[in-house]
């Protein structure tokens, strides 16, 4: 066998051993998960005591982004996502005082998801 056969098999072998792997450019990022993370701020006037109707106002606060975080996945689904899973949720909540100002309290959440384009 003369030095340009073997060569030419060689490549033939290396050719057949070497897995055929055609993929769209994007066929790679759909796979790759997607991190989403939304907030939402606003304001709750009431109490900002100790008292019980201070207490209700709070967790109603909480509740809201509570809710919010719920549905983030299933919105996020219905515009893009094939699979969505909320990895946390962070809720700060701190007292507004003032005279120019109403009481209340001054409410910031934010939520972070883990999703996968369609």
């Amino acid at each position: 066998m003369n030095l340009s056969r073997l060569a030419y098999a060689v490549g033939v072998l290396a050719l057949i051993a070497t897995p055929a792997v055609s993929q769209a450019p994007n066929a790679v990022r759909q796979d790759a998960p997607v991190r989403i993370q939304s907030s939402i701020n606003f304001l709750m006037f009431g109490p900002t005591g100790d008292g019980e109707e201070a207490q209700r106002l709070r967790d109603k606060a909480r509740r809201i982004v509570y809710e919010m975080a719920g549905r983030e996945c299933d919105l996020v689904r219905e515009v893009f996502a094939r699979e969505c899973r909320l990895e946390s949720v962070n809720v700060n909540i701190g007292r507004q005082y003032g005279q120019q100002q109403q009481e209340g309290y001054t409410v910031n959440g934010t939520m972070s998801l883990q999703t996968f384009p369609k």
